[in-house]
């Protein structure tokens, strides 16, 4: 579907509901496997460093695809890309399911994510063609309802699934679902697009690869291996070296891989950095909450999941409600009220004890979702409703792919600040020990200290939440802006508007 200037005048909800499906299978799958991996771990006599490929192999393939999404949907259609996406995805789950070895299964969940990564910003390029201005924020609603539904429901029944079966039934529960989606989409999905001369600048997809890679691998490993590591700081260096020579290639070229020209537009901007900031604040919930529960606490992973689903449904149910509120009043007032009770609500978090109650994580995470909910899908609208339609791939594509580097960035810095201060807290302890300490006394240091790292985790958490919240203040209702290369050479120009 090629970007427009105005919107049909019926939208393709046959179209928007196949690739929704699609969507939250996808989406659903991303969820599925974190409880599974002390099960991965016993099956396959892995240790947790390896076992983390899983998540980290996931990411890396999301952050070196995401950035060509704008390149596919310029190139392709929506009908090609999508059963390029569902094959992708279900040859994956398929060799996943079937693993007996951990290569074969770490194959199967990096081919999953090549298709995992094409299909988000597919959907949301059609959405953003789709509607006008006015109503796009219903639209995307929708659209946030199954983004934040199906992590919701993955948890509690990757639990349930554990406990009653083995580790790869995860797998064979969702192949036959995706293989009903990919028919329905090779049956439904009719769009034609004419013959593109777009092509692929391959050395660009080299730097882009190093560039987000190496980030995301180098912020990734640094929560395990440590910030001195030296394969954490060369392709930490390698990474930013890849992506400015890519920055500044993409700068010259009349049709540049991912156009860093939209930064020329400031509701954009903003919005990207508010997305950036709020998701390294996020990920401190999704990250040191279990960590807190399972850990020290000893909560089952079925109960953790349970605790947790309250949130995350809310999350998914307000968002076609916050989509309507963003119609009707704009991003700014929602972002505000929800980084203001996701600020709080972080705060309170950094104040655990080992007598925190199981209703209290419950009720305080819930509320956490609720202020989350009327953030991310606003902001983000917002931004990209200044882009003329043009830059609608280039957008989207550069929202997910920042959010898959921020993530990285937010989940490294989080983890070392709770190492950090979980080694002092355990010295400073021990130091003013008067005897020499039992099995049992150095258990209960490691809790207590364990304990005092993921609180200071979560003020520093709360302390970004508080910048994004600042930032949030400058948001304005942002309409779309003139093509400042309309009837030029498509060109990429660094100078400001």
């Amino acid at each position: 579907m090629e970007p427009t200037a105005s919107p049909p005048a019926r939208p393709p909800y046959g179209l928007l509901a196949v690739l929704m499906i699609g969507a939250f299978i996808t989406f659903l799958n991303n969820t599925l496997l974190n409880i599974a991996l002390p099960s991965i771990m016993n099956d396959l006599a892995i240790d947790p460093s390896t076992v983390q490929w899983l998540s980290t192999g996931f990411m890396l393939v999301n952050g070196i695809l995401i950035p060509t999404t704008a390149f596919l949907i310029q190139k392709y259609s929506v009908r090609h890309l999508f059963l390029g996406a569902m094959g992708l995805f279900l040859l994956g789950t398929v060799l996943a399911g079937y693993a007996h070895a951990f290569p074969l299964l770490l194959t199967g969940r990096m081919v999953q994510a090549s298709g995992s990564a094409i299909m988000m910003p597919v959907l949301m390029n059609v959405m953003l063609v789709s509607f006008p201005v006015e109503k796009r924020g219903a639209a995307m609603g929708v659209f946030g309802l199954v983004l934040m539904g199906a992590p919701a429901i993955g948890p509690t029944l990757s639990g349930w699934i554990v406990e009653h079966y083995d580790w790869r039934m995860l797998f064979h529960f969702v192949t036959p679902i995706a293989a009903v989606v990919l028919l329905l989409g090779f049956f439904l999905l009719k769009d034609k697009k004419e013959r593109s001369n777009v092509r692929l600048d391959f050395f660009s997809l080299v730097l882009s690869s190093i560039g987000f890679g190496g980030l995301l691998y180098g912020f990734s490993s640094a929560g395990s291996k440590g910030w001195e590591h030296p394969t954490v700081y060369l392709t930490i260096i390698a990474g930013v070296a890849a992506l400015t020579w890519f920055i500044l290639r993409q700068s010259q070229m009349e049709r540049p891989m991912l156009n860093f020209g939209i930064f020329r537009f400031p509701a954009y901007s903003l919005s990207a950095a508010i997305s950036m900031v709020l998701t390294m604040a996020m990920f401190s919930g999704m990250l040191l909450l279990p960590l807190y529960v399972q850990s020290i606490r000893g909560i089952s992973p079925i109960d953790a999941g349970l605790m947790m689903l309250p949130g995350a449904l809310l999350m998914a149910l307000m968002s076609p409600v916050t989509g309507r509120l963003f119609d009707r009043f704009g991003g700014r007032a929602l972002a505000v009220i929800g980084l203001t009770v996701m600020t709080i609500t972080t705060y309170l978090l950094s104040d655990l004890t080992m007598e925190t109650t199981y209703t209290e994580l419950t009720v305080i995470h819930t509320i956490r979702m609720f202020g989350m909910s009327m953030v991310m899908m606003p902001v983000s609208t917002n931004g990209l409703n200044q882009l003329p339609p043009r830059f609608y791939p280039h957008g989207t594509a550069m929202n997910n792919t920042l959010q898959q580097v921020s993530g990285a960035i937010g989940t490294a810095f989080l983890v070392t600040i709770m190492s950090t201060r979980q080694e002092a807290y355990a010295a400073d302890a021990i130091s003013r020990l008067t005897a020499v300490p039992t099995d049992e006394t150095k258990l209960a240091i490691g809790m207590e200290a364990m304990l005092g790292g993921i609180n200071d985790a979560f003020f520093v958490a709360t302390i970004i939440s508080a910048v994004s919240l600042v930032m949030a203040l400058f948001i304005k209702r942002a309409k779309p802006a003139e093509d400042p290369d309309e009837g030029k050479k498509p060109k990429l120009s660094a100078e400001s508007e």
